[in-house]
């Protein structure tokens, strides 16, 4: 037996690794990703009070803080019975969130895959990188980090910080927007949507001039799995959940967020750090499903801005309306949400309510609570408890790049085999295919990283010459 190790999957944010299994014959027997790094939040937050929260667990990441942060506020909404927010915090909660999704899309597609996009998989690596797009690409280049400088803006203008801010508050929020802050981003929304129509027509372009190539490049069918609004309608903030399968039939709808736990369990397997989500009815081998902009696009039934709803058109066209299960079709429909996004920023910031005085509310005060929203990358589960004290008794979250799991490491197999597979000799740009597959997920694994039970420990003592002189584990 063989063993090829990538180590550590490039262009993504977080630590993972990649075994490829091969036989004599060069023959691909088993490929995994493993996920390498723990972080143990849903222990660190138990025993705290309730309103740190949205405020501590957002310290998860610093990509997508945004989306913890109004997950679990939203949580802690319904536990102080303020879950009907008014409609100035409601709003500023979507313009932040809108504002996190656009420039966390913005920063993978321009920084992370746009090198493959570009340059090719087989490019020499030493160009084959965000510096390389810089150098050759300059205008482009600019474009991404502008585009990511408004959103991050709007986030601080929201949440008070670009990363890791506190804006969200349960019950509501703690500011409004004023009409300063509202003039300075409105000067450039006209220059972000026509940056969002080329991004689009970037990713557009590329996938259907490489469609031959792209279609079975780590494809496979799929379940699919989002909140949508009532009306069926694309919606990144609220909604009920709808899971289909790879044909479009609907598995569960509109089904209650309070009640995720009932459909969807998790297992764990010795291998990696990250959980394997499912949905019940369908059991452990058939129950996962895929989350993300490429499930969005396949499980609305409509988009409600007009340019986004003609772009969502046009995607679906190609796979004649059925569900696309192609998974290079994630950065297609990655800007779609992005032209989506700015759409609504621009809408939202035209909309007086923000300048509202009326930020928080309060009810019936209850222990338990789920907060869901739709993060840049998927579909965000944020489960608590909290005592009479006010203290946090439970925490279990599903993070979006845990229910890709299963699906990350189908598509690393489909493309192993189908590229290292009895190749005489494995070369980088072969390589560069099994993490390309990866970063179409646009995963996050530092904050998909969460266990059940026990985990494994080994614990190492050397001396000063850097001798082993004791050592005790505990197996999982």
């Amino acid at each position: 037996m063989k063993k090829i190790v990538i180590e550590p999957v490039t262009r993504v944010e977080g630590h993972g690794k990649v075994t490829i299994q091969l036989d004599d014959n060069n023959k691909v027997t088993q490929s995994r990703l493993h996920i390498v790094e723990f972080r143990g939040f849903e222990r660190f937050i138990v025993g705290r009070p309730y309103w740190e929260v949205p405020v501590l667990v957002q310290r998860l990441c610093g990509i997508c803080p945004v989306s913890h942060h109004i997950a679990a506020a939203k949580a802690m909404d319904r536990i102080v019975g303020g879950e009907i927010l008014t409609p100035t915090a409601e709003k500023m909660r979507r313009l932040m969130h809108y504002a996190q999704t656009f420039q966390s899309h913005v920063l993978h597609f321009f920084h992370l895959v746009s090198p493959d996009v570009l340059f090719g998989f087989d490019a020499d690596p030493a160009i084959r990188n965000v510096i390389g797009v810089i150098e050759k690409f300059p205008d482009l280049a600019v474009q991404g980090v502008m585009m990511r400088k408004f959103g991050q803006e709007i986030i601080k203008a929201t949440a008070g910080k670009k990363i890791h801010g506190t804006g969200a508050i349960p019950g509501g929020v703690n500011k409004n927007l004023s009409i300063a802050e509202r003039d300075s981003f409105l000067k450039d929304i006209d220059q972000m949507m026509e940056w969002s129509r080329g991004a689009l027509k970037i990713a557009k372009d590329y996938t259907l001039a490489n469609i031959k190539e792209l279609a079975p490049f780590g494809s496979f069918d799929s379940s699919h799995l989002s909140i949508v609004r009532k009306d069926g309608a694309l919606d990144l903030y609220d909604g009920g959940l709808r899971a289909i399968d790879f044909e479009g039939n609907k598995i569960f709808d509109h089904l209650d967020n309070q009640k995720y736990h009932e459909y969807i369990a998790e297992e764990v397997r010795p291998w990696s750090y990250m959980k394997f989500p499912f949905i019940k009815s369908l059991g452990t081998d058939n129950g996962w499903y895929r989350v993300g902009p490429l499930a969005r696009i396949n499980t609305c039934d409509f988009i409600d801005t007009p340019e986004a709803e003609a772009a969502r058109k046009e995607f679906m066209a190609v796979t004649d309306n059925k569900p696309n299960n192609l998974t290079m079709a994630y950065h297609w429909a990655r800007m779609i949400e992005v032209l989506h996004s700015c759409e609504v920023i621009r809408d939202l910031l035209n909309d007086p309510d923000l300048q509202g005085t009326d930020l928080v509310v309060k009810g019936d005060r209850r222990e338990e609570c789920v907060g869901i929203i739709e993060a840049p990358r998927g579909t965000l589960f944020h489960h608590y408890k909290v005592d009479e004290n006010d203290l946090v008794t439970m925490a279990n979250l599903i993070v979006s790049t845990t229910s890709n799991n299963i699906p990350m490491n189908k598509a690393v197999t489909k493309v192993a085999e189908e590229y290292i597979s009895g190749k005489p000799e494995v070369t980088e740009g072969l390589l560069n295919r099994v993490e390309v597959a990866i970063r179409a997920y646009d995963p996050c694994l530092s904050c998909a990283t969460h266990a059940l039970g026990r985990m494994p420990l080994v614990v190492e003592i050397y001396n000063q010459d850097g001798q082993l002189i004791d050592s005790a584990s505990r197996s999982s």
